[in-house]
């Protein structure tokens, strides 16, 4: 299968295979104006399969929803058909309205408009405790 290159854009490179869809859903590409082209189950040799996203645009993406689902991504900024910039992913530090407190005492089950907010409290084991009361979520 042949998918072109991005002459002007935004290249998701290195998404854990089977995560494209999750990322299409969280950044809202459904509602970007130009073409999004999502490959799934690409071979690699660093990670064995993988999936990469193509958007024809460059357009703003939230950095903590892409380093939150997948610390592995990179964001590749494509200009006149030359790489322009790379970013890395990480955890970030603090999640805002990506995530939902499970705990059912928690003030946000509770008072619907409240946004869910999450701090991390442990990088290596991807621990996020909710700034509320404080349950645990893990990242998988």
């Amino acid at each position: 299968m042949n998918i072109d290159g991005v002459r002007n854009g935004i290249v998701l490179d290195h998404i854990s295979a089977g995560k494209s869809m999750k990322i299409y859903e969280l950044l809202g590409l459904d509602k970007v104006k130009s073409c999004v082209a999502i490959i799934q189950n690409v071979k690699s040799e660093k990670y064995g399969f993988k999936d990469i996203i193509k958007v024809d645009e460059v357009i703003d993406l939230d950095f903590d929803v892409l380093g939150y689902v997948d610390s592995n991504i990179t964001v590749n900024i494509v200009k006149d058909g030359k790489l322009e910039k790379k970013h890395h992913m990480a955890l970030p530090e603090h999640l805002k309205g990506v995530i939902q407190c499970k705990n059912p005492r928690c003030i946000t089950s509770v008072e619907q408009e409240i946004v869910h907010e999450f701090r991390l409290v442990d990088r290596e084991k991807g621990v996020y405790r909710c700034i509320y009361c404080d349950a645990e979520h893990i990242v998988k």
